[in-house]
């Protein structure tokens, strides 16, 4: 297949882009209670498998940074569908494939993250309602009967600090900055919106600071000068100051 015939672009580097996610209110992305024993939390929290500590999906991140750009690049009333996104964020996000034509590949990889050392033995010191977690009674009122139906919903604790991590494809010099802005707009409107659900009542409101940049290169040369890691620092933390 000759290279005008797909849509994978060379690699020129990599960019390893980093930050302390700092959870201001009490969070919660959901796990399947399916099979909850008696007296079990009505609704909780995503857990690691191995550690039992709380995590914070990348898919949800990258779903929520996306639909924040698209609805603010949205001219209409409605929501676009997600294949008519804007270029520039399909170019970070990527984009399925249509019919015969091939997709193409996101230039940021989203990871899935976990509590930092120093917020894990401060709260695993803790005596809380479940491991590492909180329980928030909510009652749901019937408008016609005033009858409550009360329901317990695990949430990560505010103060609660997550590695927030993000890996950036560098296949285009001139489009660099470009990206990286748009990135910080994502993540400036993250932090005046919500991550995870109840969001409307209060839940989920983060923040970002700290953010380091690194760039790997197959190379003898990097893809990126150290001035520019340090402008693309400057943009990520500008973004970060929103909350």
């Amino acid at each position: 297949m000759g290279q005008q015939e797909t849509n994978q672009k060379a690699l020129k580097g990599k960019l390893d882009l980093r930050a302390l996610l700092r959870v201001e209110t009490g969070l919660h992305i959901g796990a399947s209670s399916d099979f909850a024993p008696i007296g079990a939390v009505d609704s909780p929290f995503l857990r690691d498998p191995l550690t039992k500590q709380p995590i914070l999906p990348g898919s949800s991140l990258k779903g929520k940074v996306r639909t924040l750009l698209a609805r603010s690049f949205a001219e209409g009333y409605f929501l676009n569908k997600i294949e008519d996104d804007a270029e520039e964020i399909c170019r970070l996000f990527g984009q399925a494939a249509k019919g015969s034509a091939g997709g193409r590949p996101a230039r940021l990889q989203f990871y899935d993250i976990r509590m930092t050392e120093e917020s894990f033995a401060r709260f695993s010191a803790m005596e809380l309602d479940t491991y590492i977690g909180e329980i928030k009674w909510e009652n749901a009122i019937d408008r016609l009967t005033a009858g409550a139906n009360p329901r317990q919903i695990e949430r990560v604790p505010a103060g609660t600090e997550f590695d927030f991590r993000l890996v950036y494809n560098i296949e285009s010099q001139e489009e660099l900055m470009p990206d990286m802005e748009l990135l910080a707009a994502g993540l400036q409107l993250l932090q005046m919106d919500y991550l995870g659900g109840h969001g409307s009542r209060g839940y989920g409101r983060v923040s970002l600071h700290g953010f380091s940049a690194e760039c790997f290169s197959p190379g003898g040369r990097p893809a990126v000068e150290e001035a520019e890691l340090r402008r693309v620092e400057e943009v990520l933390e500008k973004g970060g100051r929103s909350a």
